[in-house]
């Protein structure tokens, strides 16, 4: 045995010493302090380079306290916990930002007027008008969209945990995997060829949805699949040892199991397709009157309107502030969304007897 460890010494520490629970934040103190100094010396003006700078003192501060006080062991735990908080931090504050910008300039002319009210009769330079016609074709597109994707893509999760076996099941995995990447413009080129071009159906809210529940679809398929198979192999066969048939299994016992992360799934790809703008672009178009038909002429969605709002508005002015108010709004339907596919989880999830 070495002398270090007959003398109970840790080996490039001192003798049982541990740091205080407060050390991270004085190190995290200390480090944002240099990095504003440093900054302020050096002349930079970006606030994202004297916090990187912090965030590089703060790592390299922590394990050479904690190295010297704690040895080198610890000193590598404190070292992999500070990359985490800093890698969380950069990823939570261009966030946190981004939120609080949109609140900021969003808050402005948000109110029960601006929703309840288009843009028919004004003017994209006047006060006024509002996002009601968006809103609407938002909701519906949407909603046909989920309506077309959400059986199709279950349906096919089911099949390739429940049945697929072979080239079919391998074909279609395969298929699943190349839809996943494809651009959403890709979507909408197919759609406008076969639909309008070929079929001579016209521009709709409908065509729009139909390229939303192309992109819809592998999300929904993936993450059903994974849900599907964390459901133990012990209820399926319990639920087969007594007699009842594997449709019945799967449709009473395996997908009420996996419901809150199906729901989840689901929820997860409404919100893909509910900021897209290219294929609303190519099939939908966008009007300043409502049209509550979704399957005849051009129709309006918020995605659209925020970008028409800014782009005429051209950066100030009555249409700028109601991109922003627009874009809040989109943010608030997503967070809205959530938070109801956490509460049907939650309603619809297995109770466990006590």
């Amino acid at each position: 045995m070495s002398h270090a460890t007959l003398s109970g010494k840790r080996p490039g520490g001192l003798r049982g010493a541990t740091l205080p629970k407060w050390f991270p934040w004085a190190v995290a103190v200390g480090a944002t302090a240099a990095g504003l100094g440093i900054s302020a010396a050096a002349g930079l003006q970006s606030s994202i380079q004297w916090a990187l700078i912090a965030a590089v003192l703060f790592i390299v501060g922590s394990y050479a306290v904690s190295a010297r006080v704690e040895g080198r062991r610890q000193a590598k735990d404190r070292t992999a916990t500070s990359m985490v908080w800093v890698a969380f931090l950069l990823a939570v504050i261009p966030l946190a930002s981004l939120v609080w910008e949109t609140v900021q300039r969003g808050v402005k002319v948000l109110d029960t007027y601006f929703l309840t009210r288009s843009m028919g009769v004004v003017a994209d330079s006047e006060p006024g008008g509002g996002i009601y016609h968006a809103l609407l074709g938002t909701l519906e597109q949407v909603g046909l969209a989920t309506l077309m994707a959400v059986p199709v893509g279950v349906l096919t999760a089911i099949y390739l945990v429940e049945y697929g076996r072979g080239n079919l099941a391998r074909a279609v995995t395969f298929f699943v995997d190349v839809m996943t990447g494809i651009p959403s413009i890709v979507a909408g080129l197919f759609v406008l060829s076969l639909w309008i071009v070929i079929l001579k159906m016209g521009y709709s809210g409908f065509a729009g949805s139909l390229a939303l529940a192309i992109l819809m679809i592998p999300v929904i398929v993936r993450s059903t699949e994974e849900m599907l198979k964390l459901v133990p192999n012990e209820l399926r066969e319990a639920s087969l040892a007594l007699g009842v048939p594997k449709w019945r299994t799967i449709l009473k016992v395996v997908v009420p199991t996996a419901i809150g992360g199906i729901t989840t799934g689901v929820m997860l790809a409404i919100a893909r397709i509910t900021g897209e703008t290219a294929p609303v672009l190519l099939l939908v178009w966008g009007t300043n009157f409502i049209n509550a038909n979704p399957f005849s002429d051009p129709q309006a969605s918020l995605p659209m309107y925020i970008y028409l709002q800014y782009s005429n508005s051209g950066g100030e002015g009555p249409g700028y502030d109601r991109a922003w108010a627009a874009a809040l709004t989109l943010i608030l339907f997503i967070m809205i969304l959530n938070l109801v596919a956490r509460g049907i989880a939650r309603w619809k999830a297995p109770k466990s007897g006590r």
